[in-house]
């Protein structure tokens, strides 16, 4: 009952940090990858020690390019000798010039160009086209599923309701994520929204909802034995109950999960390193939504129903 009676708390903590990421949004914007806006992408690796990136960066700059590219690409490092380099598409020559300033930054050993991709920007538009529709009718789907899963659960509470909440709880664990990502480009510029991102999107999805429908579920059970009784429980009790019953799994199954992503994160392949920071904060805060706002709506949806029928 301590989560169902402290909830305006944690309603609280998720407004900020809701609120923060919106705010992000809009000051900072997004910074797409080339997977969205189109763009060129180069991988290299030094043979003897990488050079700095201011190094680099200088090399870069001397290329004169129409239009040009100064200020307008990104330079990561990758491994331990080399760097990732995004930037506009580049044509032939452009790319055969680039190559050469890049082999010209280190005065020891050799350069390898070990990958070079170009995405044009008509499939870069596609590519966010679709990623938008992809995470749209994911939600609907989920929304559908509830809908149908508990449509025998009619009392207090509609089944459809339990569509909305997931809604909420869903777009919950979206903007924070993307709000957080937004933030870390804004200061240290090597976070870009990408196709990878959408993915762990998806997955947090998934599996924020998984959390939220063992909740869900056992609210129904309990709503099931609990109906007729002589000792009838409010709604908010059985709420509280259905969370307290549920908790340790959920906390578990998340506490799991997260660890092996964070190994992932800590030892996996830099193309990867993005991937699971969004997994690992995307699925914190689904795990949390699903424990501590979830079921919290639900309850305060039937106060405020019970409340509009009293008058």
């Amino acid at each position: 009952m301590f989560i169902v009676k402290h909830r305006k708390i944690f309603y609280t903590i998720s407004s900020i940090l809701v609120l923060a990421s919106i705010v992000a949004m809009f000051a900072w914007g997004f910074s797409f990858g080339i997977d969205f806006k189109g763009g060129s992408s180069a991988e290299f690796q030094y043979s003897d020690a990488r050079p700095s990136v201011e190094t680099v960066k200088s090399e870069i700059d001397s290329l004169n390019f129409t239009p040009s590219i100064k200020d307008l690409y990104t330079v990561v490092p990758t491994g331990d000798k080399g760097y990732i380099l995004n930037l506009r598409t580049l044509t032939e020559n452009e790319r055969v010039a680039l190559t050469n300033v890049i082999a010209s930054s280190t005065t020891s050993g050799t350069v390898e160009i070990k990958k070079f991709n170009s995405v044009g920007p008509t499939l870069g538009a596609e590519a966010a086209k679709k990623s938008i529709e992809s995470i749209i009718l994911v939600i609907i789907a989920i929304v559908l599923f509830l809908t149908f899963a508990f449509r025998k659960v009619s009392k207090p509470v509609s089944s459809w309701k339990y569509g909305i909440v997931s809604i909420i709880a869903l777009l919950h664990d979206v903007i924070i994520p993307t709000g957080f990502f937004i933030a870390l480009n804004h200061f240290f510029g090597t976070y870009q929204i990408d196709t990878l991102f959408v993915t762990a999107i998806l997955v947090i999805l998934g599996f924020s909802i998984h959390d939220t429908i063992v909740v869900f579920d056992r609210t129904r059970e309990n709503l099931k034995h609990d109906f007729g009784s002589k000792n009838a429980k409010g709604f908010d009790q059985i709420v509280g109950e259905s969370i307290s019953q549920t908790f340790i799994r959920s906390i578990n199954t998340s506490a799991t999960t997260l660890l092996a992503i964070l190994v992932v994160y800590l030892v996996g392949p830099v193309a990867t390193r993005n991937f699971s920071l969004t997994l690992l904060v995307g699925i914190f805060f689904g795990t949390y939504s699903s424990i501590f706002i979830g079921s919290n709506l639900l309850v305060t949806l039937e106060k405020m129903q019970t409340k509009k029928a009293n008058k």
